[in-house]
């Protein structure tokens, strides 16, 4: 079977429009107050890093055929390190099992010169700046939304989309009918469910990688590495088919 990415680029939602947006007065003011918060553990780290401040990018591979969606960049994480769950331990969840199974070339993100690559995966999300509580707005949401569409759209290579949460699940399929896809009634966030989408794709749920549900035993690593291995037996279907 043939896949093709059904996503469609958004116009003027480059990384250069991301880092100069100002588009939400509530989360710019957040994220720029917690520089001035910084709790004493990182106080070395900000020393010699610096505090980033901004809205964060996608991380990840060009050629990725996984994208990862997550919710925001935490307070102290990504906004702080300027990476895509990066400096907090929903990051060293997520990032111990992409190494696991052969993604990441290390099992822990440290800072963006760390080195570490992702390999065939890229990790991007609905929000792009702290919000507080981690809780953004629907309009806030709304506003961010193109740099989702921009991110995916890229992804010449895609095949699975793999959503961190029920945002997420939710923002993925808002984008397609923005395009004019009809979801069917059916896909509902579910974890460890894997839909279909357009051009042979696939979008698949896990619980998000929180401390909420990974101190809980919600969300365990083994549960993950699970999901993990559903998007790759997705791929291996698409090419059983081809």
């Amino acid at each position: 079977m043939a896949v093709s990415n059904p996503f469609t680029a958004t116009q003027g939602a480059g990384r250069r429009t991301l880092l100069a947006c100002r588009a939400c007065p509530r989360l710019v003011a957040w994220r720029e107050e917690q520089a001035a918060r910084v709790p004493p553990r990182f106080a070395a780290w900000v020393e010699e890093h610096g505090f980033w401040g901004r809205p964060v990018p996608a991380f990840g591979d060009a050629r990725a055929w996984l994208v990862i969606v997550g919710l925001a960049p935490a307070a102290q994480g990504a906004n702080r390190t300027g990476r895509m769950f990066t400096g907090d331990r929903s990051g060293d969840f997520l990032f111990a099992a992409l190494h696991r199974a052969g993604l990441a070339s290390a099992p822990r993100s440290e800072h963006r010169g760390d080195g570490l690559q992702l390999h065939g995966a890229l990790i991007t999300a609905p929000v792009r700046c702290a919000p507080p509580g981690n809780r953004p707005l629907p309009v806030e949401q709304r506003r961010c939304r193109p740099f989702l569409s921009a991110d995916l759209a890229r992804c010449r290579h895609l095949r699975v989309v793999l959503a961190l949460g029920r945002l997420a699940h939710g923002t993925v399929l808002a984008l397609l009918r923005e395009q004019g896809y009809t979801p069917a009634r059916g896909i509902v966030f579910r974890h460890g469910a894997v839909w279909p989408l357009p051009g042979g794709t696939a979008l698949v749920d896990s619980y998000h990688v929180s401390q909420q549900n990974t101190f809980t035993g919600r969300l365990t690593a083994a549960m993950f590495d699970e999901v993990l291995r559903r998007c790759r037996e997705v791929v291996g279907r698409s090419e059983e088919g081809e």
